[in-house]
């Protein structure tokens, strides 16, 4: 019910409300099982609260995990000392967590509340309540935990000493309607410091003092004789008030209420309601009330504690609360619901629009478990992502576990684990809800020719390539030769898969989207396979599906084709030697762009943008702009983003290679593989280099016979 605003009326406060974080009942199953075991024994807790910060809504006292004790083996079971911030006031509390349901149903509710109200009227006659405000607003928890169900029985209690008779409510009004102008400013301005100060910003129960100037103070309780000899000034009680009704003040004031009657015997109390919005004293919501209390009879023997309520109702009704957390109180669960918890916060003010069910269904393919593919895989996980398969046929070398982060000295024994099966391990170990998957397989390349006995084995790698891409969403390339991308790259730009490549030297690197496929829209390859012979050109362009000119993709910017870059190398050419903060540099940009083209309304379609520029069209998007290419150096510390169009001579993505593709299939991939000039001649690159050169030689010849001065030497 709520007290009117015209006419006298019984003073009606909001009850709290209580709210209780998973991690509360996690860290107190830990403490059952492994420290208090059958030892039933009040538990002091400390729950948090803040000022009413919604027009709509209450804020409720929480209890977290950091309520409890610590789960260590020490002696005591008291909380460490919790300090309070401005987005939460600290308040104790006690817990009783019974043995068995019967002992919790069984428990004495109204001894139980009593006591708690017992040491409130103590702590206002002996003036704890003046030192510490919080007191005033102890709280008391009942529970049994059912560990072998994950349910948890439990009822709250916020017990109130009962003024008899109760208070009457002879005025009560917004805060903006009750100060001048003036006062108001300097009311406000008063009451953010003291939010604002780490030394008051969790003291809840306070003093408004204003001088006839239209000035505002604000004194802690303990100082209300010495401001109350000022007779020319406003002084008010002020609390912070959980509480959003307009017309109904929140339950910390029926406390208070009992403090100032007890101790200073006034009969017209003038109060006021703090609230907030978005962390700033909102006077609009905030409330200013006069209540007239009579001191009730008995209150002067200090022995006799005054009658106390404040049992939490649960939907209207005084019964306890059930909560079952069977799914997510086991450590999997417990480990998704904290993983996502950073995604989800991002949701609330940052980034609205972020697609997390998007993410967490994503299926990514990371070609390459080395330094990059281990870094890319943890940032997949950080952004929610959970299906990850990784593709690698080496082994873990001892040199490895420093740089390649998925990796431990025990993954390096025995000859070394295979990295996609250790990396997999790793990633089950950090986050066991991930679904990964390791594949050990090599990946056939160009310029590196098979014996016709191996013929079967690398078509049979082809294949499975293939079939990998197809069922994934997004591909990484992340392996060491430039080779080694070839293949991938083509088999992308035939199913229009969205494709990230991140590649290192010495100190740079390159991370860069490859554009949609030369295709208007995706294929079903089925299809496509039946009637390979009847595929229709037409459809392969250099357009992207919006018009403009689709971006290439890592080898559009070749003229040659590639080949075998690891023979007759030396070590250190060998091996993949980087400056060690590279790879996470570069694995972080190129999830980064997968994150982007994914929210992107015209994801892989999307034209790239580049930093700084006026033109783009996106750069109003939650994510910022969707470069195309993102080069940077280690060794002048910059970065740039660059764009780079889709190539009609292009070994891997142009429409005749791919066109060559659907024709011929593992035929051409074979042809490809062992002869390194094959790509050159279908894609028109050999003839364009002897065009080159042949231009060349007549600028040569030209000059040699204008230069007649020349003298040969």
């Amino acid at each position: 019910m709520e007290a009117k605003n015209s006419g006298k009326g019984i003073l009606q406060s909001a009850p709290f409300q209580s709210s209780v974080d998973e991690g509360f009942w996690h860290r107190l199953s830990s403490l059952k099982l492994n420290k208090f075991g059958i030892d039933d024994s009040p538990i002091p807790i400390t729950g948090f609260y803040a000022p009413c910060s919604h027009s709509q809504v209450s804020n409720h006292l929480t209890l977290l995990a950091e309520s409890l004790p610590s789960d260590s083996n020490e002696e005591s079971s008291e909380p460490g000392v919790i300090r309070g911030n401005r987005n939460r006031c600290s308040v104790p509390g006690i817990l009783y967590n019974t043995n068995t349901v019967e002992g919790f149903r069984a428990l004495d509710k109204q001894e139980l509340i009593k006591a708690e109200a017992k040491k409130i009227w103590e702590d206002i006659q002996n003036g704890k309540a003046l030192e510490d405000s919080s007191v005033l607003s102890r709280f008391l928890l009942i529970s049994f935990a059912d560990l072998k169900k994950w349910s948890f029985h439990y009822w709250f209690a916020f017990p109130a000493l009962v003024l008899d008779p109760p208070a009457t409510l002879l005025d009560l009004k917004p805060a903006s309607q009750f100060f001048s102008v003036k006062e108001a400013e300097s009311v406000s301005a008063v009451l953010n410091d003291w939010r604002d100060s780490s030394l008051t910003t969790d003291v809840p129960f306070f003093l408004v003092v204003i001088d006839p100037n239209s000035h505002a103070t604000i004194k802690h309780l303990k100082d209300w004789e010495t401001c109350q000899r000022a007779t020319d000034h406003k002084l008010l009680f002020g609390f912070y008030d959980p509480c959003h009704l307009p017309k109904n003040p929140g339950w910390p004031l029926r406390n208070l209420l009992a403090l100032i009657c007890s101790r200073w015997d006034l009969k017209s109390v003038r109060f006021l309601c703090y609230r907030e919005t978005r962390g700033f004293a909102d006077l609009g919501l905030s409330l200013v009330g006069e209540a007239q209390v009579t001191v009730p009879q008995g209150w002067g023997d200090l022995h006799n504690t005054p009658n106390a309520v404040g049992w939490e109702l649960n939907k209207g009704k005084k019964i306890p609360r059930c909560i079952s957390l069977a799914k997510s109180m086991d450590p999997t669960r417990l480990a998704v619901s904290a993983a996502d918890l950073n995604l989800k916060l991002m949701r609330w003010r940052a980034l609205p629009s972020l697609n997390l069910n998007t993410l967490s269904s994503l299926k990514c393919l990371l070609l390459g478990a080395g330094t990059l593919g281990c870094q890319v895989a943890r940032m997949l996980m950080a952004w929610g992502v959970r299906k990850i398969t990784l593709v690698d046929n080496g082994r873990v070398a001892m040199s490895n576990p420093l740089r390649q982060s998925l990796y431990t000295l025990d993954d390096c024994l025995n000859g070394g684990e295979f990295k996609a099966v250790a990396a997999v391990n790793s990633l089950k170990k950090i986050f066991p809800a991930v679904e990964a998957e390791g594949v050990v397989m090599a990946i056939p390349m160009p310029g590196h020719p098979v014996p016709s006995q191996e013929e079967q084995s690398v078509l049979d790698d082809c294949r499975r390539l293939h079939d990998l891409i197809d069922s994934h969403d997004a591909v990484f390339l992340l392996t060491d030769t430039r080779e080694s991308r070839w293949l991938p790259s083509l088999l992308c730009a035939n199913t229009n898969k969205i494709t990230v490549t991140a590649a290192l030297g010495f100190d740079s690197f390159l991370v860069m989207r490859h554009g949609a496929g030369p295709c208007s829209s995706s294929h079903d390859s089925k299809i496509e396979a039946a009637n390979a012979l009847s595929t229709d050109l037409n459809s392969l362009a250099l357009t992207g599906r919006n018009g403009g000119h689709r971006l290439g993709c890592y080898f559009c910017n070749d003229v040659v084709a590639p080949i075998d870059s690891t023979a007759n190398r030396t070590l250190d050419q060998q091996c993949t030697v980087t400056r060690p903060g590279l790879a996470p540099i570069a694995s972080a940009l190129a999830v980064e762009l997968l994150v982007g083209i994914l929210h992107h309304p015209d994801g892989i379609f999307a034209e790239g943008e580049i930093a700084n520029s006026s033109n783009n069209g996106s750069s109003e998007q939650p994510l910022g702009i969707l470069p195309h290419q993102i080069r940077g150096s280690l060794g002048q510390f910059s970065q740039m983003t660059l764009v780079g169009h889709s190539s009609d001579s292009c070994t891997a993505c142009c429409s005749i290679v791919v066109s060559e593709y659907r024709k011929r299939g593992m035929e051409f991939i074979l042809q490809a593989i062992n002869h390194p000039t094959y790509l050159e001649d279908v894609t028109g690159l050999t003839e364009l280099m002897k065009t080159a050169h042949a231009f060349q030689m007549d600028w040569d010849d030209g000059t040699d016979n204008d230069d007649d001065d020349c003298v040969e030497i």
